[in-house]
């Protein structure tokens, strides 16, 4: 009664399972870019790029604040927009 009835009553199959369930886990992680759980999501990733990205108007007025363009320059490009 020893490891030789544990191979034959079924028991064989929780470690092949296993090995399987790891690669999935591993591919499916690998695809999403990194080791973040997935119920974190992108929102993070999302969050960051909206904060860094501006829109034209945005610079436009940045570049108007500064000194950049002139009033009549801001007001054409402005209206191109």
């Amino acid at each position: 009664m020893g490891n030789e009835h544990m191979w034959s009553g079924g028991w064989w199959m929780f470690p092949v399972i296993m090995c399987l369930a790891m690669m999935v886990f591993f591919f499916l992680m690998s695809r999403r870019g990194g080791f973040r759980p997935p119920w974190m999501g992108d929102s993070d990733r999302n969050h960051r790029d909206s904060t860094e990205s501006e829109t034209a108007l945005d610079i436009l007025k940045k570049r108007y604040a500064k000194g950049e363009i002139t009033k009549l320059e801001f007001d054409q490009m402005k209206k191109d927009l």
